[in-house]
C-alpha cells in the first residue's frame, strides 16, 4: 500500500490555489486574466473595465462641478460659467456670482467629499468593518467638542475660524482613541479600536451637549455647523485644510497594498511581510488628516463616507488600488448633486447639504444591504 495519498485527497487540492484575481475553477487552477478584480458577487472586472469606470467617474465628477456652479436661485447657462472661468469679467453679476460665490462652495464640496470617500475606504479596510465610518476614531466628536468650546470660552463666530480647532479636536481625540486601544498585548486591534472610539465619542459627546444645553448662544451657532454644509467657507479655509487632506490622500494611496495584505488576516499580512502595527497607524494618521480637514471645512457630513465605499466595492471588489481612487471620485459628485439638490427642492431657500446626503446614502446602503441578503461584507 502506498504511504502517499492521491493529489486529489490532499487537503486543500479541491480547492487549489488561490490566485489574487479570484477563486480556482474545479481542476485547482484559477482561470482569471492578468489584471482582474474579483467582486464583492464573485465576478471579475477586467483592467479595461475599471480604467473606464474611473474615466466615467471622472466625466460625472466634472459634470457635477458645473452643475455646482450652474444651479441655485440664479440660473446661469453652462456656457456662461465657462466664460467666468477662463475669461472672467468683474462687471458680469453672472460672473460674479460665479467667482464669488459659487465656486468657493463648489471646491469645498470637491475638497470635503474626496477626504470622506477616502476617509471611509481606509477605515472600512483597517478596522475590517463594513460599518465603520471616518468618524469612528472619534474625529467627528473631537472636532465637535472642540467647535463648541472654542465658541463658547473664546468666542469665535465665523466658519473659517473653527477650522483650526477642529481639525486639533479630531488630532486629539484621535490620538486618544488609539492610545486607549493600544494597551495590552496585542495592541490596537481592529475590536479594540471600535469599543475605544465609541467610548470616546459618548464622553465628548456628554460633554458637548452639557455645554450647548447652557448656553443657548452657543447652541444658535454650533447647530448651523453640525448640520454640515458648503455655504460659507471661503477658499482661505480651503487653503488651511487643503496641505493636509493631499498628504492622507497621498498616504492612503500609498496604503493599498498593505490594506489589502489586512483583509487576509494578521497572521496571514505578517507572513506576507507587512508591520500591522505600523499600517495601522499610518492608516489611522491618514484617516484623521482626511476626516478631520473634511470635518472642519464643512462639518460632520454622514453616510458619504460610508455608504460610497460600499457602492464602489460592488463594481471594484476588494482590491484598494481601484476601491480608492474610485471612492475619491464617486464622494464628491454624490456630495455636489446633493448640495445642487439641496438649492432647488426648497426655493427661495435651501436644504442644508448634510441632511440630502444622508437622505441620498441611506437608500443606497439599505439596497446593499438587501441586495447582499442582509450582510455587508468587505
Amino acid at each position: 500500500m502506498s504511504a502517499s495519498a492521491p493529489s486529489s485527497a490532499r487537503p486543500g487540492a479541491a480547492r487549489g490555489p488561490q490566485g489574487r484575481a479570484g477563486a480556482p475553477t474545479s481542476g485547482g487552477r484559477s482561470r482569471a486574466t492578468p489584471g482582474a478584480v474579483p467582486t464583492a458577487s464573485g465576478r471579475r472586472r477586467g483592467r479595461p473595465v475599471l480604467v473606464a469606470a474611473v474615466l466615467l467617474a471622472l466625466a460625472a465628477l466634472v459634470a457635477a462641478a458645473l452643475l455646482s456652479l450652474a444651479v441655485g436661485s440664479r440660473g446661469i447657462s453652462p456656457g456662461v460659467v465657462v466664460e467666468a472661468l477662463l475669461a472672467p469679467d468683474r462687471s458680469s453679476t453672472d460672473h460674479l456670482v460665479v467667482l464669488d460665490l459659487r465656486l468657493p462652495r463648489t471646491v469645498v464640496g470637491l475638497v470635503a467629499g474626496t477626504a470622506l470617500g477616502l476617509a471611509g475606504a481606509v477605515m472600512q479596510g483597517l478596522t475590517r468593518n463594513p460599518l465603520a465610518d471616518p468618524g469612528l476614531l472619534g474625529v467627528n466628536a473631537g472636532a465637535a467638542t472642540a467647535v463648541v468650546l472654542a465658541i463658547s470660552v473664546l468666542g469665535v463666530t465665523s466658519p473659517g475660524g473653527y477650522v483650526w480647532f477642529a481639525l486639533a479636536g479630531a488630532a486629539a481625540a484621535a490620538v486618544v482613541v488609539h492610545l486607549v486601544a493600544a494597551t495590552g498585548r496585542e495592541g490596537a486591534t481592529p475590536v479594540k479600536l471600535t469599543l475605544a472610539g465609541a467610548a470616546v465619542s459618548a464622553l465628548l459627546l456628554s460633554l458637548t451637549t452639557g455645554v450647548l444645553v447652557t448656553d443657548s448662544a452657543t447652541f444658535d451657532q454650533f447647530r448651523f455647523w453640525q448640520v454640515g454644509s458648503l455655504v460659507g467657507r471661503d477658499l482661505s479655509a480651503v487653503a488651511a485644510v487643503l496641505p493636509l487632506v493631499a498628504a492622507g490622500a497621498l498616504l492612503a494611496l500609498l496604503l493599498a497594498p498593505a490594506l489589502d495584505a489586512l483583509q487576509l488576516g494578521d497572521d496571514v499580512a505578517r507572513g506576507l511581510g507587512q508591520r500591522t502595527g505600523a499600517v495601522r497607524a499610518l492608516g489611522a494618521l491618514a484617516a484623521v488628516l482626511l476626516c478631520g480637514g473634511a470635518t472642519a471645512l464643512a462639518g460632520p457630513i454622514a453616510f458619504v463616507g460610508l455608504a460610497v465605499p460600499h457602492l464602489v466595492r460592488a463594481l471594484t471588489g476588494p482590491a484598494h488600488r481601484w476601491l480608492l481612487p474610485l471612492s475619491a471620485l464617486v464622494a464628491p459628485t454624490l456630495l455636489l448633486l446633493a448640495d445642487v439638490l439641496g438649492r432647488v427642492v426648497a426655493r427661495p431657500g435651501e436644504v442644508q447639504v448634510g441632511v440630502v446626503a444622508a437622505l441620498l446614502g441611506a437608500p443606497v446602503l439599505v439596497a446593499l444591504v438587501r441586495r447582499r441578503r442582509g450582510s455587508l461584507e468587505l
